[in-house]
């Protein structure tokens, strides 16, 4: 029987392994020195001053938006696309999300539908841009709306690990950038795991009192907090990983090149768009098909071995717990650009280790389906 193709894969070599058994032999499992070394290499590949590991890209975005200040009443602007780990922080810290239509080529955050929604806003705080599939949004055009109204920016980073755009790495444009570390990421941990990146000290200092229940380094709890730390464990093995996610990324861009020449002249399928001047690292590889198409598309290739996903199935705005939620008052947007993409969205098998022949075997099944 021959192999399914996955939607992704994990790696693990024999250094990871090493790694964490060093850790669980050394039983220096929290806030040890396996942390402070991941988090300085992060740093330092994202040529920014400070990183800090947290739990999960949500803590890292949660953490994020308390360190710069976001209160009870704010208005934070986020974009439909995006799944639901970006808006839960904003209503967790009792904020209101106003939710942005996207670029219908590059599904990121559309600075035009930002600048007016801002200047309709009562109470803006913050600008979270989603770096989406491995994209960056146009942080020049958001960064500057940002400057002229005098908001926070904090960059969703947790599907675009060193990706760019116009010469900015993701994360490292606007006052701190969210990481996630989830198994299916670019770069992974050992089970969940996140990491918030910032070059204002007094943000990466708040973000530390925060992950471990307010406590400054005597031991004073200055803040309301809660555990956000990333482990030891995690961290070492996020710092192996860390070796390899370059290269793992230059390995999706180029299975994303193949996927786009072959599918070029399959006259329904819309394959992904890159910006100009950016480098779009593929955590996911989505294309667009006609709706009415989409289940029998996937399901046709379920049933030749090939692992879909949908990314995502509802709109961020469209979810119940922000409906009900009392932050939201008013009846929601219709973002008509968001909505589009999700009824047409498709996302097909990506990871660095794939095969010339898996690739040959989805875009030969595509290709059967539309003949």
């Amino acid at each position: 029987m021959t192999e399914r193709v996955p939607f992704t894969d994990v790696y693990v070599d024999d250094e990871i392994v090493e790694r964490a058994t060093d850790v669980l032999e050394s039983t220096r499992y929290v806030k040890g020195p396996e942390l402070e070394t991941f988090e300085e290499n992060f740093a330092e590949e994202c040529g920014v001053e400070h990183a800090v590991g947290v739990s999960s890209g949500t803590a890292a975005i949660l953490l994020s938006l308390r360190a710069v200040g976001v209160e009870a009443g704010d208005e934070v602007f986020v974009p439909g696309n995006t799944f639901f780990a970006t808006v839960s922080p904003v209503l967790s810290v009792g904020a209101t999300p106003v939710f942005v239509d996207i670029d219908p080529e590059t599904y990121t955050m559309d600075p035009a539908d930002l600048e007016a929604k801002v200047a309709d806003a009562a109470n803006p705080a913050a600008i979270l841009p989603v770096h989406i599939y491995g994209q960056m949004a146009d942080v020049e055009a958001i960064t500057t709306i940002a400057d002229d109204h005098d908001l926070s920016v904090v960059a969703d980073s947790c599907q675009a690990h060193f990706a760019e755009r116009d010469g900015q790495i993701a994360g490292t444009a606007g006052d701190a950038g969210a990481f996630s570390f989830y198994p299916s990421k670019n770069m992974t941990v050992g089970g969940d795991g996140g990491m918030l990146v910032t070059d204002r000290e007094d943000v990466a200092e708040t973000a530390r009192k925060i992950r471990n229940h307010g406590r400054d380094e005597n031991g004073v709890h200055e803040t309301l907090g809660l555990n956000y730390r990333l482990d030891d464990l995690n961290a070492a093995v996020g710092d192996e990983q860390l070796k390899h996610v370059q290269g793992w990324n230059a390995a999706r861009v180029e299975v994303a090149s193949k996927y786009t020449d072959r599918l070029s002249d399959v006259a329904p399928v819309t394959t992904p768009t890159e910006a100009p001047d950016s480098t779009h690292v593929y955590h996911l590889y989505v294309v667009q098909v006609p709706p009415d198409e989409r289940e029998a598309f996937r399901d046709f290739l379920d049933e030749r071995g090939i692992d879909t996903g949908r990314h995502y199935e509802t709109p961020a705005h469209q979810h119940p717990a922000v409906q009900d939620h009392p932050a939201v008052a008013g009846e929601l947007p219709t973002l008509p650009e968001t909505e589009r993409l999700y009824e047409r969205n498709v996302s097909l098998p990506m990871h660095p280790r794939l095969s010339e022949s898996e690739i040959d075997r989805v875009c030969e099944a595509i290709e059967a389906y539309f003949e």
